[in-house]
């Protein structure tokens, strides 16, 4: 907790102000809200992005259960960005909307307590522009990188959110690493014989940074 609080407030005090976690990172959020309650004013600095296990709900009364939770452990009053965690076909959005889920998101956005809504997708490429279409929702988050830009939503879907005025949140930059200190040799020495960058984080970065239609690029750093 010592390590991730010195981490955390050296990173808003260096500008980055959107910290994303999730009901079922284990110990995150109520990491995350210790390290609020340390440090006065923290809070007011930064976006604060979590999300619901949607395969656990089952009933409507879920969706209460698992935010409460969520800002019990944060330690705030309100989510500023709600996410379906990992959506990865339409279905799942069907059953939401049956278990009356955009009724629900309605009276939380009144009450407060959320502030945007969106999802985290990881599912097929056709899929994807079906879900932008099903709700207004406020910001979708996609994997995307310079591997992948034919897998899961890809290119095609981050063009098809940005048309539709969505903002685009980025998870995966690195591919858990592949794309850092995994990214073989031989790969390096492509690179650079083609001008490119030696640090293969900065280059994965800047590639996402190079796309207009991207809003946020999550980290994928653990060192």
């Amino acid at each position: 907790i010592d390590a991730s609080e010195r981490l955390i407030v050296e990173a808003v005090d260096r500008g980055i102000n959107y910290l994303d976690t999730a009901y079922l990172y284990n110990g995150n959020e109520a990491a995350l809200g210790e390290i609020f309650t340390r440090n006065p004013g923290l809070r007011q600095k930064v976006y604060v992005a979590t999300k619901l296990p949607v395969a656990r709900c089952e009933a409507t009364a879920d969706f209460d259960k698992y935010l409460g939770r969520s800002l019990e452990r944060l330690r705030t009053d309100h989510v500023d960005y709600y996410l379906v965690h990992n959506v990865t076909s339409a279905t799942v959005w069907d059953r939401l909307r049956s278990l009356g889920f955009e009724k629900w998101v309605s009276e939380q956005k009144e009450a407060g307590r959320i502030g945007h809504i969106g999802f985290s997708y990881h599912g097929p490429k056709g899929d994807f522009p079906v879900l932008l279409d099903s709700f207004d929702w406020d910001f979708c988050q996609i994997q995307y990188n310079y591997m992948n830009e034919d897998y899961q939503a890809g290119t095609t879907g981050l063009i098809a959110a940005a048309e539709r005025g969505l903002p685009v949140i980025v998870m995966e930059p690195l591919l858990g690493g592949k794309l850092a200190a995994e990214l073989p040799t031989e790969a390096r020495e492509i690179l650079a014989n083609a001008g490119l960058s030696d640090d293969p984080v900065r280059l994965a970065l800047r590639w996402i940074w190079a796309h207009p239609e991207v809003t946020v690029v999550l980290s994928g750093l653990n060192t």
